[in-house]
């Protein structure tokens, strides 16, 4: 009898007209995230000179949103079509970004105006997430989702290792603020290849009558029961809220103790993200093999068993410009290497067990509760970096990781499949 991992593999998604649109749109947004994550972590910390508390709350500020709107952007994605919300949200997003140049140029650019700009953008940012994930199972087919995200976790993790750089040199070249000008460039570009993407929309897809659609309230509520009852996605859910907590915390000290306890300069800290970058790739072009072979609810255990390695890591790394450099590369090498496999297969498993119907406000429910302890975690490991250091941080930061890899350890998840 022949096992899953060596049955044949799904139909290569890029072959698919409508998803090879919606991938190089992604990809283009994937890049001004990128930059813009190092644009403004520079921004902040080098030219408007926040503090450690301020570092974190300018961070929380950008998962705001998802507290707020999150559960109503998905029952509305779910009842809305899903290429205008991509189109219209992700073109916002760089409409937005550019007012922080704007300021800039105008000398009236403050930590305010910067919490308010990404605010606005962290909205936007709510109704594209929630449209990409609720559209890729109408573009191809349920054994092909693995594969697809694969793809899209493939062009992220590409981004995330030349977009830091880039936007390091960006930084370097032109000043934190004109270089998120770029990322504004790309959103825009963006939500163009957007415009061009087909989405076949089937019957069972079709919107329902008025009558079953009077209350949101009702839409939102089964999205959050389907999540929170079921067998799987629960203890799923649970620890990913955790993992969220806890990796916020993280890289909001990552950025502090990079910039400035290390003082590495804008280019060598996004020269560390590209390293997550490098091995993310090739966690992405391993995933689909690994989910085959161990099954996806395996694949995403082994990652939550090594992050709080990585952030072990990071914990141990001395105040040397040299030997705390490696430490930090060796680190983001092991934590990209962990996203990058574990991405398209968490993505994967969800978007397979979950009926079309629910896909928006399932992602929504789960994107809202992570967000809201990614707020939770950046305000904490503000706080807390300049309450008791980063070392420390960084090691209570590495025992959550431990309960969140715990929670999922002993549940239905292992062994889980599509």
């Amino acid at each position: 009898m022949r096992s899953a991992a060596d049955a044949p593999l799904p139909e290569e998604p890029l072959r698919v007209p409508g998803f090879a649109r919606f991938w190089t749109g992604s990809t283009l947004s994937f890049f001004a995230v990128a930059v813009t994550t190092v644009a403004v972590d520079a921004l902040v910390i080098n030219e408007l000179g926040a503090s450690e508390a301020q570092v974190g709350i300018i961070r929380a500020v950008q998962f705001l949103p998802y507290l707020l709107v999150g559960l109503l952007a998905g029952a509305l994605v779910d009842r809305w079509r899903k290429k205008p919300v991509l189109v219209l949200s992700t073109l916002g997003s760089g409409v937005v970004l550019a007012v922080i140049p704007a300021l800039w140029w105008a000398g009236s650019l403050s930590l305010a105006a910067v919490a308010a700009v990404l605010f606005l953008a962290g909205v936007c940012s709510v109704f594209t997430a929630a449209a990409q994930q609720s559209v890729l199972p109408f573009l191809v087919q349920r054994p092909q989702l693995v594969m697809a995200n694969a793809r899209l976790g493939q062009s992220m993790t590409v981004a995330q290792t030349s977009g830091p750089p880039l936007g390091g040199g960006l930084v370097s070249l032109m000043g934190a603020a004109a270089s998120l000008g770029a990322s504004a460039v790309g959103h825009l570009a963006s939500a163009l290849l957007y415009t061009r993407m087909n989405v076949p929309v089937p019957p069972a897809a079709a919107p329902a009558p008025a009558a079953a659609r009077l209350s949101i309230w009702r839409d939102i509520r089964a999205g959050m029961s389907f999540l929170y009852r079921h067998r799987t996605l629960t203890p799923l859910a649970l620890s990913t809220h955790i993992w969220f907590l806890a990796n916020s915390a993280a890289v909001t000290v990552f950025a502090l103790f990079a910039l400035r306890h290390l003082g590495l300069s804008p280019f060598l800290y996004g020269l560390t993200l590209a390293l997550a970058g490098v091995m993310g790739l090739l966690g992405a072009l391993l995933a689909p093999r690994m989910g085959r072979r161990l099954g996806e609810g395996n694949t995403v255990i082994l990652a939550r068993l090594l992050y709080p390695i990585c952030w072990g890591l990071v914990a141990l790394a001395p105040q040397d410009p040299v030997w705390g450099l490696v430490m930090l590369a060796l680190a983001q090498s092991l934590y990209g290497f962990c996203m990058g496999f574990e991405d398209p297969n968490e993505m994967g498993y969800c978007q397979a067990v979950t009926p079309q119907q629910l896909l928006g406000r399932m992602h929504a429910t789960m994107r809202s509760a992570n967000r809201s302890m990614a707020v939770v975690g950046a305000l904490l490991g503000g706080i807390l970096a300049g309450v008791i250091g980063y070392h420390n941080t960084l090691w209570a930061v590495a025992g959550v990781f431990v309960l969140a890899a715990l929670i999922i350890g002993f549940s239905p998840m292992r062994g889980a499949r599509v």
